[in-house]
């Protein structure tokens, strides 16, 4: 399951994101969001767990947990919307 953590400390790294969600179960990957321009953290980022029991567990003990001074917030992430390049700029009333 695919986990969207938001709210982290702009100091907070990737490795402390993952030891955090380790002591919960497996973490497939840990992903933090970065600034293309900065460099520093975006302040949120995505960690997937394998275990949808343990992902669920995660989110339940670790939403609203304080990590560096910030309450983070874990939420199931959603998938994205995409529209397909088709639809962009059709009217919706048939001609």
């Amino acid at each position: 399951m695919k986990l969207l953590v938001r709210n982290i400390a702009r100091n907070t790294t990737e490795e402390a994101i993952r030891k955090l969600f380790e002591s919960h179960g497996t973490v497939q990957f840990c992903n933090l969001i970065m600034d293309k321009e900065t460099g520093g953290s975006k302040g949120f980022g995505f960690v997937e767990m394998p275990k949808q029991g343990e992902a669920k567990a995660a989110i339940k003990v670790l939403n609203g947990k304080e990590l560096d001074g910030s309450k983070i917030r874990v939420k199931k992430a959603e998938q994205k919307q995409t529209k397909p390049a088709s639809a962009k700029n059709k009217s919706v009333w048939p001609r």
